[in-house]
This record gives C-alpha cells, structure tokens and sequence, in this order.
C-alpha cells in the first residue's frame, strides 16, 4: 500500500513538473512570440523575459525580429523608352506583425519568396514609366523612393516592415551593350571620316588661297622690281647724260674701258684685232709727255 502511495506521489509530482515546464516560456531580445489557445491566437510578446502559458493548451511561435537581408536574382527591366536593363537589387526587411505573417506567408522563406515578386512586379512598374537618361540623372534617388514605397505597403499586409529598397546594379545585357558599341564605332568612324574630309577640303582652301596671296605678292614684287629697275635705268640715263655734257672726251673714254672690260671678260686666252681697229685706238695713243720719251 505505501509503495502505492510513493508511486502515485511519484507520478503527480512528475506531472506536476512536466505541466510547470510547460507553463512558462522565454523571449529572447531578438525574437517575437506568437501565444496561440485552440487555433485561436492570443497575443504577441515582444519583450524579452520568462513568460506564462497554459499547459498542453497553448502553443508558442517564435518569430525572429532581426532585420533580414534579401537580394533576389538578376531581373530584366524593360524601361518606358523600351531599353532593357538587367537589374540587382537589395531589399532589408523585418517581421512586423507576427500574427499577420503566420496567416499569410508563415515562414521566413514563403515570406522571401513573396517579396521577390513584390520587388520584381514594383520595378517593373515604377522603372516602366521612366527613361534610361532619367534613371541616371539626379531623379535616381526618387525613383527608388518611389520603388521603396510600393513595395513596403504591398508587402504591409502581409506583417512584413520593409526597411530599405535599393538598386545595386543596373546594367545594359551584354548583347545590347555589345549592339551599342557597334553603333557608337560606327558612329565615330563615319564622324572621324567626315572631320578628314572636311580637314583636306579646308587644306585645299587653304592652300588655294596661299596660291592666290603667293601669286599677287609675287606680281607685285616683280612690278614694284620692274618700276625701280626702270626708275634706276633713267637715273643712270641722265647720269651718264649729264657726264657726256660734262666731259664728252672722259664720257667716251669711260665707255671704252668698259667696252674693253666686257669684251675681254667673254673672249677666250687670245684675242685677235687689227692694227687700226676701233678698238685699239687707246692702246695705240699715248698719253701727253709719253710719245716723246
């Protein structure tokens, strides 16, 4: 009978410790906890602690309410000027309202699956009105904004706090940029073929023009030379006038010296004259004094 006893105490006491751990519960700092009685849910402790329960009747959900990193897989953007961009983005969010995630997504991957499309479906519609010039230009920033805002209040109802939305990478696909360097090549051969063309057309004027400066400098000088050469013919034309005028005997002399000067200048070793040659008429008259010695 007392082995009975000691049994039964035994088992209650075992019950009874199994019912108190089942009684309490504890939050941790970075968590949430979800108090569920027969389905029903009871309420959200949010601060950290020992908390109480009853035992084998309600059911705890511990939600995490750290921030959480999402970047889902290249997405490819067709913008409102049809160019298409392959886009990379980086989504932090947090678990907001724990009774309302475990009603819609219930865990943390359905719940990163469900943003994915929320991101992707919000780029398509915000960067689908805009241009690739604006999307670079200082509108960038509120364009995010603007992305950021659809995607926190689609994904509000789901219990999920969307912290920040941003645009990692957004590249042209390799064969639109390939296409676009083609065309920028091509573009710069048929400018560079252009600017030659141009370039030897303004050397021919250049040139042309230098011809016609040469041509009228060089008639110019030529007449100016032909002017002062005549000018110097008449100068020298009185000169010798007015020497002949002065002295007609030394004026002749003069002359026959320099007939005597060119004449030998151009003729060879040996030059044969007559005796009464004009010529020699000075050659053969000897000064005053001199024919009688």
């Amino acid at each position: 009978m007392r082995r009975v006893v000691l049994r039964a105490a035994l088992a209650l006491a075992v019950l009874a410790g199994v019912a108190l751990c089942s009684s309490v519960y504890v939050v941790a700092e970075s968590e949430q906890a979800l108090v569920v009685r027969f389905g029903r849910p009871l309420g959200v402790q949010t601060e950290p602690g020992l908390k109480l329960k009853l035992p084998f009747v309600d059911t705890v959900t511990w939600y995490d309410a750290k921030l959480h990193a999402l970047e889902p897989p290249t997405d490819q953007i067709i913008l409102g000027d049809q160019k298409r961009l392959e886009i990379d983005t980086d989504t932090q969010f947090r678990i907001a309202d724990p009774l309302r995630f475990s009603q819609s997504v219930q865990t943390l991957e359905q719940a990163r699956s469900r943003l994915v499309q929320i991101v992707g479906s919000s780029l398509r519609r915000v960067l689908g009105e805009v241009t690739l010039p604006t999307l670079l230009s200082p509108q960038r920033d509120s364009i995010i904004g603007t992305i950021r805002q659809y995607v926190a209040d689609t994904a509000r109802p789901l219990g999920i706090d969307v912290v920040d939305v941003r645009i990692r990478r957004a590249d042209l696909p390799p064969e639109t940029s390939q296409a676009i360097y083609d065309r920028m090549t091509s573009e710069r051969r048929r400018e560079a073929t252009e600017l030659r063309a141009q370039g030897f057309e303004w050397a021919q004027e250049i040139q042309a023009k230098a011809n016609r400066e040469r041509a009228v400098i060089l008639a110019d000088a030529d007449l100016k030379a032909r002017i002062a050469r005549s000018e110097g013919d008449a100068q020298a034309s009185h000169l010798f006038a007015d020497a002949f005028g002065r002295d007609p005997k030394f004026f002749a002399f003069y002359r026959a010296m320099e007939s005597y000067r060119h004449a030998m200048a151009d003729a060879g070793p040996t030059l044969l004259l007559s005796p009464d040659s004009e010529l020699l008429k000075y050659f053969n008259a000897a000064p005053p004094g001199v024919a009688g010695q």
